[in-house]
């Protein structure tokens, strides 16, 4: 019981801080017409389509992911835009440049999973404290979203997060994502092992890897493929 009552304070905390430290860039980013506009667009074609509870959840969650790879881009002295949404397909953010750094550029790239797993902490946590379903679906499609963005193909995050790994640690990263495949059943991440298999096969490793970002990248599959097993029905949002 103790135990468990220290767990849940643990989260607590971590959701807290997570909402205190960021919560103003994110109420800048709701400020913005076009990414207020293009967010209640996708709103209205989520909700006709899985009703209101999966369209809010989507979509705010999209919306904390992509204020992530602002807020790293800001960090690097990058200005950023508000994020745009394109209905049905997602998000995205312009910037004048990217950092060329494969480093900096992974830190980027992660930086929108890493805001997406607090987002999704934050509705798991709500779903320890009220024992509503919907949180707790919420939190497992939250967990959904970020685990794909991680695939390491093409311009997705975990590309960006693989470009600074060297060819072992790709491997490992690699593993990583079997291992979790094998302990979850989790189908998304049959897709992610194929994506760097390919990638720690045939890709470019980096001259100078980075072991941050191979602990990073192993993280954040480790526990959002957790929590995608969080065991609420997602019908409890429709």
């Amino acid at each position: 019981m103790a135990g468990g009552l220290l767990v849940l304070l643990w989260k607590f905390t971590f959701v807290l801080g997570f909402v205190l430290t960021k919560g103003k860039l994110l109420l800048l980013g709701l400020t913005k017409g076009g990414t207020l506009l293009s967010m209640l667009l996708s709103l209205g074609v989520y909700w006709r389509a899985f009703g209101w509870k999966w369209a809010v959840g989507v979509v705010a969650s999209i919306y904390v992911h992509e204020m992530g790879h602002v807020a790293m881009l800001r960090r690097f002295g990058i200005p950023a835009t508000a994020p745009m949404f394109i209905p049905g397909v997602g998000a995205l953010i312009r910037s004048r440049y990217y950092p060329k750094d494969v480093i900096a550029d992974a830190r980027v790239g992660l930086a929108g999973p890493w805001w997406g797993l607090g987002a999704a902490a934050a509705c798991y946590v709500a779903y320890l404290a009220t024992a509503l379903p919907a949180w707790g679906a919420l939190a497992r499609v939250g967990a959904w979203l970020n685990l794909f963005n991680l695939v390491p193909v093409w311009q997705l995050d975990g590309a960006h997060g693989f470009r600074a790994l060297a060819r072992r640690q790709r491997w490992v990263a690699t593993a990583t994502i079997g291992g979790m495949l094998l302990v979850t059943g989790e189908g998304l991440l049959a897709l992610l092992l194929i994506g760097a298999l390919l990638t720690s096969w045939a890709g470019t490793p980096a001259e100078h890897p980075d072991r941050r970002t191979l602990w990073e990248y192993a993280v954040l599959i480790v526990v959002l493929a957790a929590m995608t097993r969080i065991p609420v029905p997602l019908d409890t949002l429709q």
